[in-house]
């Protein structure tokens, strides 16, 4: 099943092709026109993130905001035709996530969904788990630091969120694209070279025998992985 998304706008238009585009890449997509529905709907159904339009019948997008986030860390993307700053302030302050500002490129629109879904999904992992433990390797997730044999190892930030991603999700294979849109951002320097010489310092660091790694495993022609169960 795929993510489930609530869009909330009174333009039918905007909601029927934010609908239709989102179905495409997966997602299943339900939607309020004003915001009493969209209270409603929140109340009975658990979705994975919502696009809230700011001025809204009955009940504003601002105040529906604020309610959700009274029970609820639900990823919340504003969308808005006003774009003064002030609005966005009032739109952060209330518990957003994102905004987006009318007239948008939908395909803008869902690459802000999909990167607020991966912060969400990454800050519940942490969350769920303090500590993960691998042979000499421990990568203590709380405090964000990285042992072998309880020497700390001193990694650089960047070092350290490569290697966080791929903690985080053993065994799921990253190119080195996913890897520059994960960690640099889709708007981010960088390039697929940069990827494999961080990949070589990781390993300089963590495995005995960097050139034939225990932990950060290479899939030939695919990318790299974190090997769980080394």
């Amino acid at each position: 099943m795929g993510k489930k998304i609530l869009v909330v706008d009174d333009e039918k238009a905007i909601v029927k092709g934010l609908k239709y585009s989102l179905i495409q890449d997966g997602f299943e997509v339900d939607e309020a026109y004003d915001g009493e529905e969209a209270l409603t709907k929140c109340s009975l159904v658990k979705y994975d993130a919502i696009l809230l339009d700011l001025m809204l019948p009955k009940i504003s997008g601002m105040e529906v905001c604020q309610q959700v986030r009274e029970y609820s860390d639900i990823p919340i993307i504003m969308l808005t035709a006003k774009g003064e700053d002030m609005d966005k302030i009032l739109g952060f302050e209330s518990g957003a996530d994102d905004y987006i500002t009318k007239p948008f490129n939908v395909l803008e629109v869902k690459a802000r969904i999909k990167a607020v879904l991966r912060r969400n999904d990454s800050i519940r992992k942490k969350q769920k788990v303090s500590e993960i433990r691998n042979g000499d390797f421990c990568f203590d997730v709380s405090n964000r630091r990285v042992f072998i044999m309880d020497d700390e190892v001193n990694l650089t930030q960047r070092e350290f969120e490569i290697l966080e991603l791929l903690v985080l999700n053993p065994g799921k294979v990253y190119s080195r694209a996913d890897l520059l849109a994960e960690i640099w951002g889709d708007g981010g320097a960088g390039d697929e070279r940069s990827v494999d010489v961080y990949i070589r310092r990781i390993r300089e660091k963590i495995e005995e025998q960097p050139s034939s790694p225990k932990y950060l495993q290479t899939k030939w022609g695919l990318g790299y992985f974190y090997n769980g169960q080394s």
